[in-house]
């Protein structure tokens, strides 16, 4: 375990206030998580629990855990941050069909229709679906990791507790977008067949491939010493970027090659599994 990660595990304290807004989120959420359990008992609940919990917890890991105390100091660390934020707490809450089951714990009924169907307003749902087109979503997950890695980019985030908070945030909100087309979570439809999945997950890699290289076989630290890795030798902060380079092309090249393998198995057996969106709107409504 490198020397800075430990003398953060030494020094953390538990961050009060965001903990405990992330517990209140998941008790919210278990409120309608039971309701909608007792509705429809053979739901499949207990996975939808469990990917939302993983999904908060990998979240809180990422932002208040000690690896955030160190990511200042070792660019790999401040990868794992951004690559938990985007490949793993965003997809997990959405497995975890937050909008279905928060309606549902906020007491649905005011906002189902005479119908018994729920309808978001006019308005809303008409800038919901811009926002939430595949070209839309590709493009805000894969310009936010570019973006932020451009040398003034991480400047900025480096030196300001508000502008870090900022890229944070805009990592997780990027990964929840950029998943959405993917996992379709409830009231998502389907803007393009199933097959441009594997192609939109496969086109997501490139922008991150090349930028993996960059930082792996560029020959030289791109960040400056004052914003991270200081205090050591020009060799290790190299060796720390390149570690960094490395780790970000195996892990998004195995984050996104998994789901892909999973649509493609899915197209090819599509009597396999039920339309979830349908089964949603079917537990909505009652």
């Amino acid at each position: 375990m490198p020397p800075q990660l430990i003398d953060a595990v030494h020094a953390w304290r538990i961050p009060l206030a965001g903990t405990l807004a992330l517990l209140g989120l998941v008790l919210v959420y278990l409120r309608g998580w039971m309701r909608l359990r007792r509705a429809a008992p053979a739901g499949p609940w207990s996975w939808r629990l469990s990917a939302f919990i993983g999904g908060i917890a990998a979240l809180w890991i990422a932002i208040w855990s000690p690896l955030a105390m160190v990511d200042h100091e070792l660019l790999t660390v401040h990868m794992i941050q951004h690559l938990v934020l985007m490949t793993v707490a965003a997809p997990l809450i959405l497995l975890g069909a937050p909008a279905m089951i928060m309606l549902r714990a906020l007491n649905a009924r005011f906002v189902i229709r005479s119908t018994g169907r729920v309808v978001p307003p006019r308005g809303p749902s008409a800038v919901f679906d811009v926002i939430a087109h595949p070209l839309v979503c590709w493009c805000a997950g894969t310009l936010v990791v570019v973006v932020w890695h451009v040398p003034a980019a991480f400047a900025l985030a480096m030196s300001s507790q508000g502008w870090h908070a900022f890229q944070r945030a805009t990592f997780l909100a990027a990964g929840l977008l950029f998943w959405w087309p993917v996992i379709q979570p409830w009231p998502s439809s389907a803007k393009w067949p199933r097959w441009c999945v594997p192609l939109y997950l496969f086109l997501a890699t490139l922008p991150c491939d090349a930028l993996s290289a960059f930082f792996a076989f560029c020959g030289r630290t791109v960040y400056p010493p004052h914003l991270c890795h200081s205090g050591a030798s020009p060799e290790a902060r190299l060796s720390d970027q390149v570690s960094a380079g490395a780790l970000m092309w195996f892990w998004v090249t195995v984050a996104y090659l998994v789901p892909a393998i999973r649509v493609v198995v899915q197209i090819l057996s599509p009597l396999g599994e039920e339309n979830d969106a349908e089964g949603a709107s079917a537990l909505i409504e009652r």
